[in-house]
């Protein structure tokens, strides 16, 4: 094995090793989330360097110049305040999802007029329109870490893959019986997995356009579905009250998730592949071991159903989203609650995080998203304009854009 060169990957903090072994061009990531300003540079330099054998002693300067420059991202102070830039009325009917690609130059709006539309971030022009389903378009995503391709699923029980360059359908993913809610790409960007209301969900390969597994074992619709950072592993929350691990290679079901009392709204892992978090009708947030399907924790303090849950890039905290109108942030490692995010008029059905984990954006039946301090809970901003329930919202990587997308038929973007 020879090292070629490190490459810096900011969110979360790690460092990219790109090496040639038997002639292979091939990638190793080491993840840093636990850098912060105070880390000890030298120290932590050091520690990689006896850990990993592609980092010859020559090239511990280069790490050390690499961390602080990690370090120096996290540092950055942030005082940014968003202003609307652009009011796209992006289709004839309600908006269902939106999505920034990965780079964040472009993003993509589905729709109920069975069409999804795809917009150059930073002119707030419509690039093209991808049509060919036959009913409403409601899950869409683009591959990671490429963004060169939109995947789109739709209440005609079939899921689309589409060149994000030119518009051109690559596959037509059909074998699901009922219409599909939820969508994702692995990591890898070499399969993606839909959600059916049929109860099970399907893992297709990318380059061939067959399916590559069926997932069964749900005895009610599959809401959710989410692969870990490594690809091999994939839950899904469904109906039944459960959350199901699977083993993306052979399709078997590892782990069957019991706890929650009602139907699973959302489902996520962390970054590092150890813990998965899920959101319930229940009220609650349950936390477990992603290896063992052991329960961890159950997360409390909602007054009605949690929407929406998830992680930050570095895992160490957890944000949910409740129609009691509230959101709350809790700490991954001591399962405390540590901030509540109280001031919306109405449920809240979208949470996030932005990548530097320095700020959580909700979207609310309010009218409004708005922008929080995860540490004390203070509202920041409240962007407002659109005329009826907003129900997406995402930040692009570099967390200096925001979108949003409502029931009034418009995306709006924020700088």
């Amino acid at each position: 094995m020879k090292l070629k060169r490190f490459l810096l990957r900011y969110y979360p903090p790690g460092i990219i090793l790109e090496y040639v072994q038997g002639g292979e061009l091939k990638t190793k990531s080491i993840d840093l989330l636990d850098l912060s300003t105070g880390t000890d540079v030298a120290a932590l330099a050091e520690e990689i360097r006896k850990a990993e054998p592609l980092i010859t002693a020559s090239r511990k300067e280069q790490v050390v110049h690499l961390i602080l420059r990690l370090q120096e991202k996290l540092g950055e102070q942030e005082d940014h305040k968003f202003y609307l830039f652009k009011v796209l009325r992006a289709h004839i009917l309600p908006l269902t999802n939106v999505a920034f690609n990965k780079s964040g130059s472009c993003f993509i709006t589905g729709s109920y007029d069975r069409t999804c539309k795809l917009w150059d971030t930073a002119s707030g022009e419509e690039l093209r329109t991808l049509e060919g389903h036959k009913n409403v378009v409601y899950a869409i995503a683009f591959n990671n870490p490429y963004g060169d391709k939109i995947a789109t699923g739709s209440f005609d029980k079939t899921c689309k893959l589409w060149s994000a360059e030119t518009g051109k359908c690559y596959h037509t993913f059909r074998g699901h019986t009922a219409e599909i809610v939820c969508l994702s790409f692995n990591l890898q960007s070499t399969l993606v997995a839909t959600g059916s209301m049929d109860a099970t969900a399907k893992l297709w390969d990318i380059q061939n356009g067959e399916e590559v597994v069926t997932l069964n074992g749900h005895s009610a619709e599959i809401l959710a579905l989410s692969f870990n950072t490594t690809g091999d592993r994939i839950i899904t929350g469904s109906f039944d009250y459960t959350v199901a691990v699977w083993d993306v290679g052979t399709g078997r079901k590892l782990h069957t998730l019991i706890g929650h009392r009602a139907e699973i709204s959302s489902a996520q892992f962390n970054w590092d592949c150890s813990l998965i978090v899920t959101g319930s009708m229940d009220k609650t947030c349950m936390l477990w071991n992603a290896v063992t399907g052991t329960r961890v924790a159950t997360l409390t303090g909602h007054d009605d159903e949690v929407l929406d849950v998830c992680f930050d890039y570095a895992g160490q905290r957890i944000a949910t989203a409740s129609a009691d109108g509230s959101a709350r942030v809790y700490n991954a490692e001591t399962k405390k609650c540590i901030a509540k995010l109280e001031g919306h008029g109405g449920e809240i059905s979208k949470i996030c995080f932005n990548p530097q984990g320095s700020h959580i954006l909700t979207a609310s039946s309010d009218k409004t998203a708005r922008l929080w301090d995860p540490s004390t809970g203070q509202c920041i901003q409240i962007l407002e304009g659109h005329t009826d329930e907003i129900f997406s919202c995402a930040f692009n990587y570099k967390g200096n854009i925001i979108i949003t997308g409502s029931k009034d038929n418009t995306c709006r973007i924020w700088r």
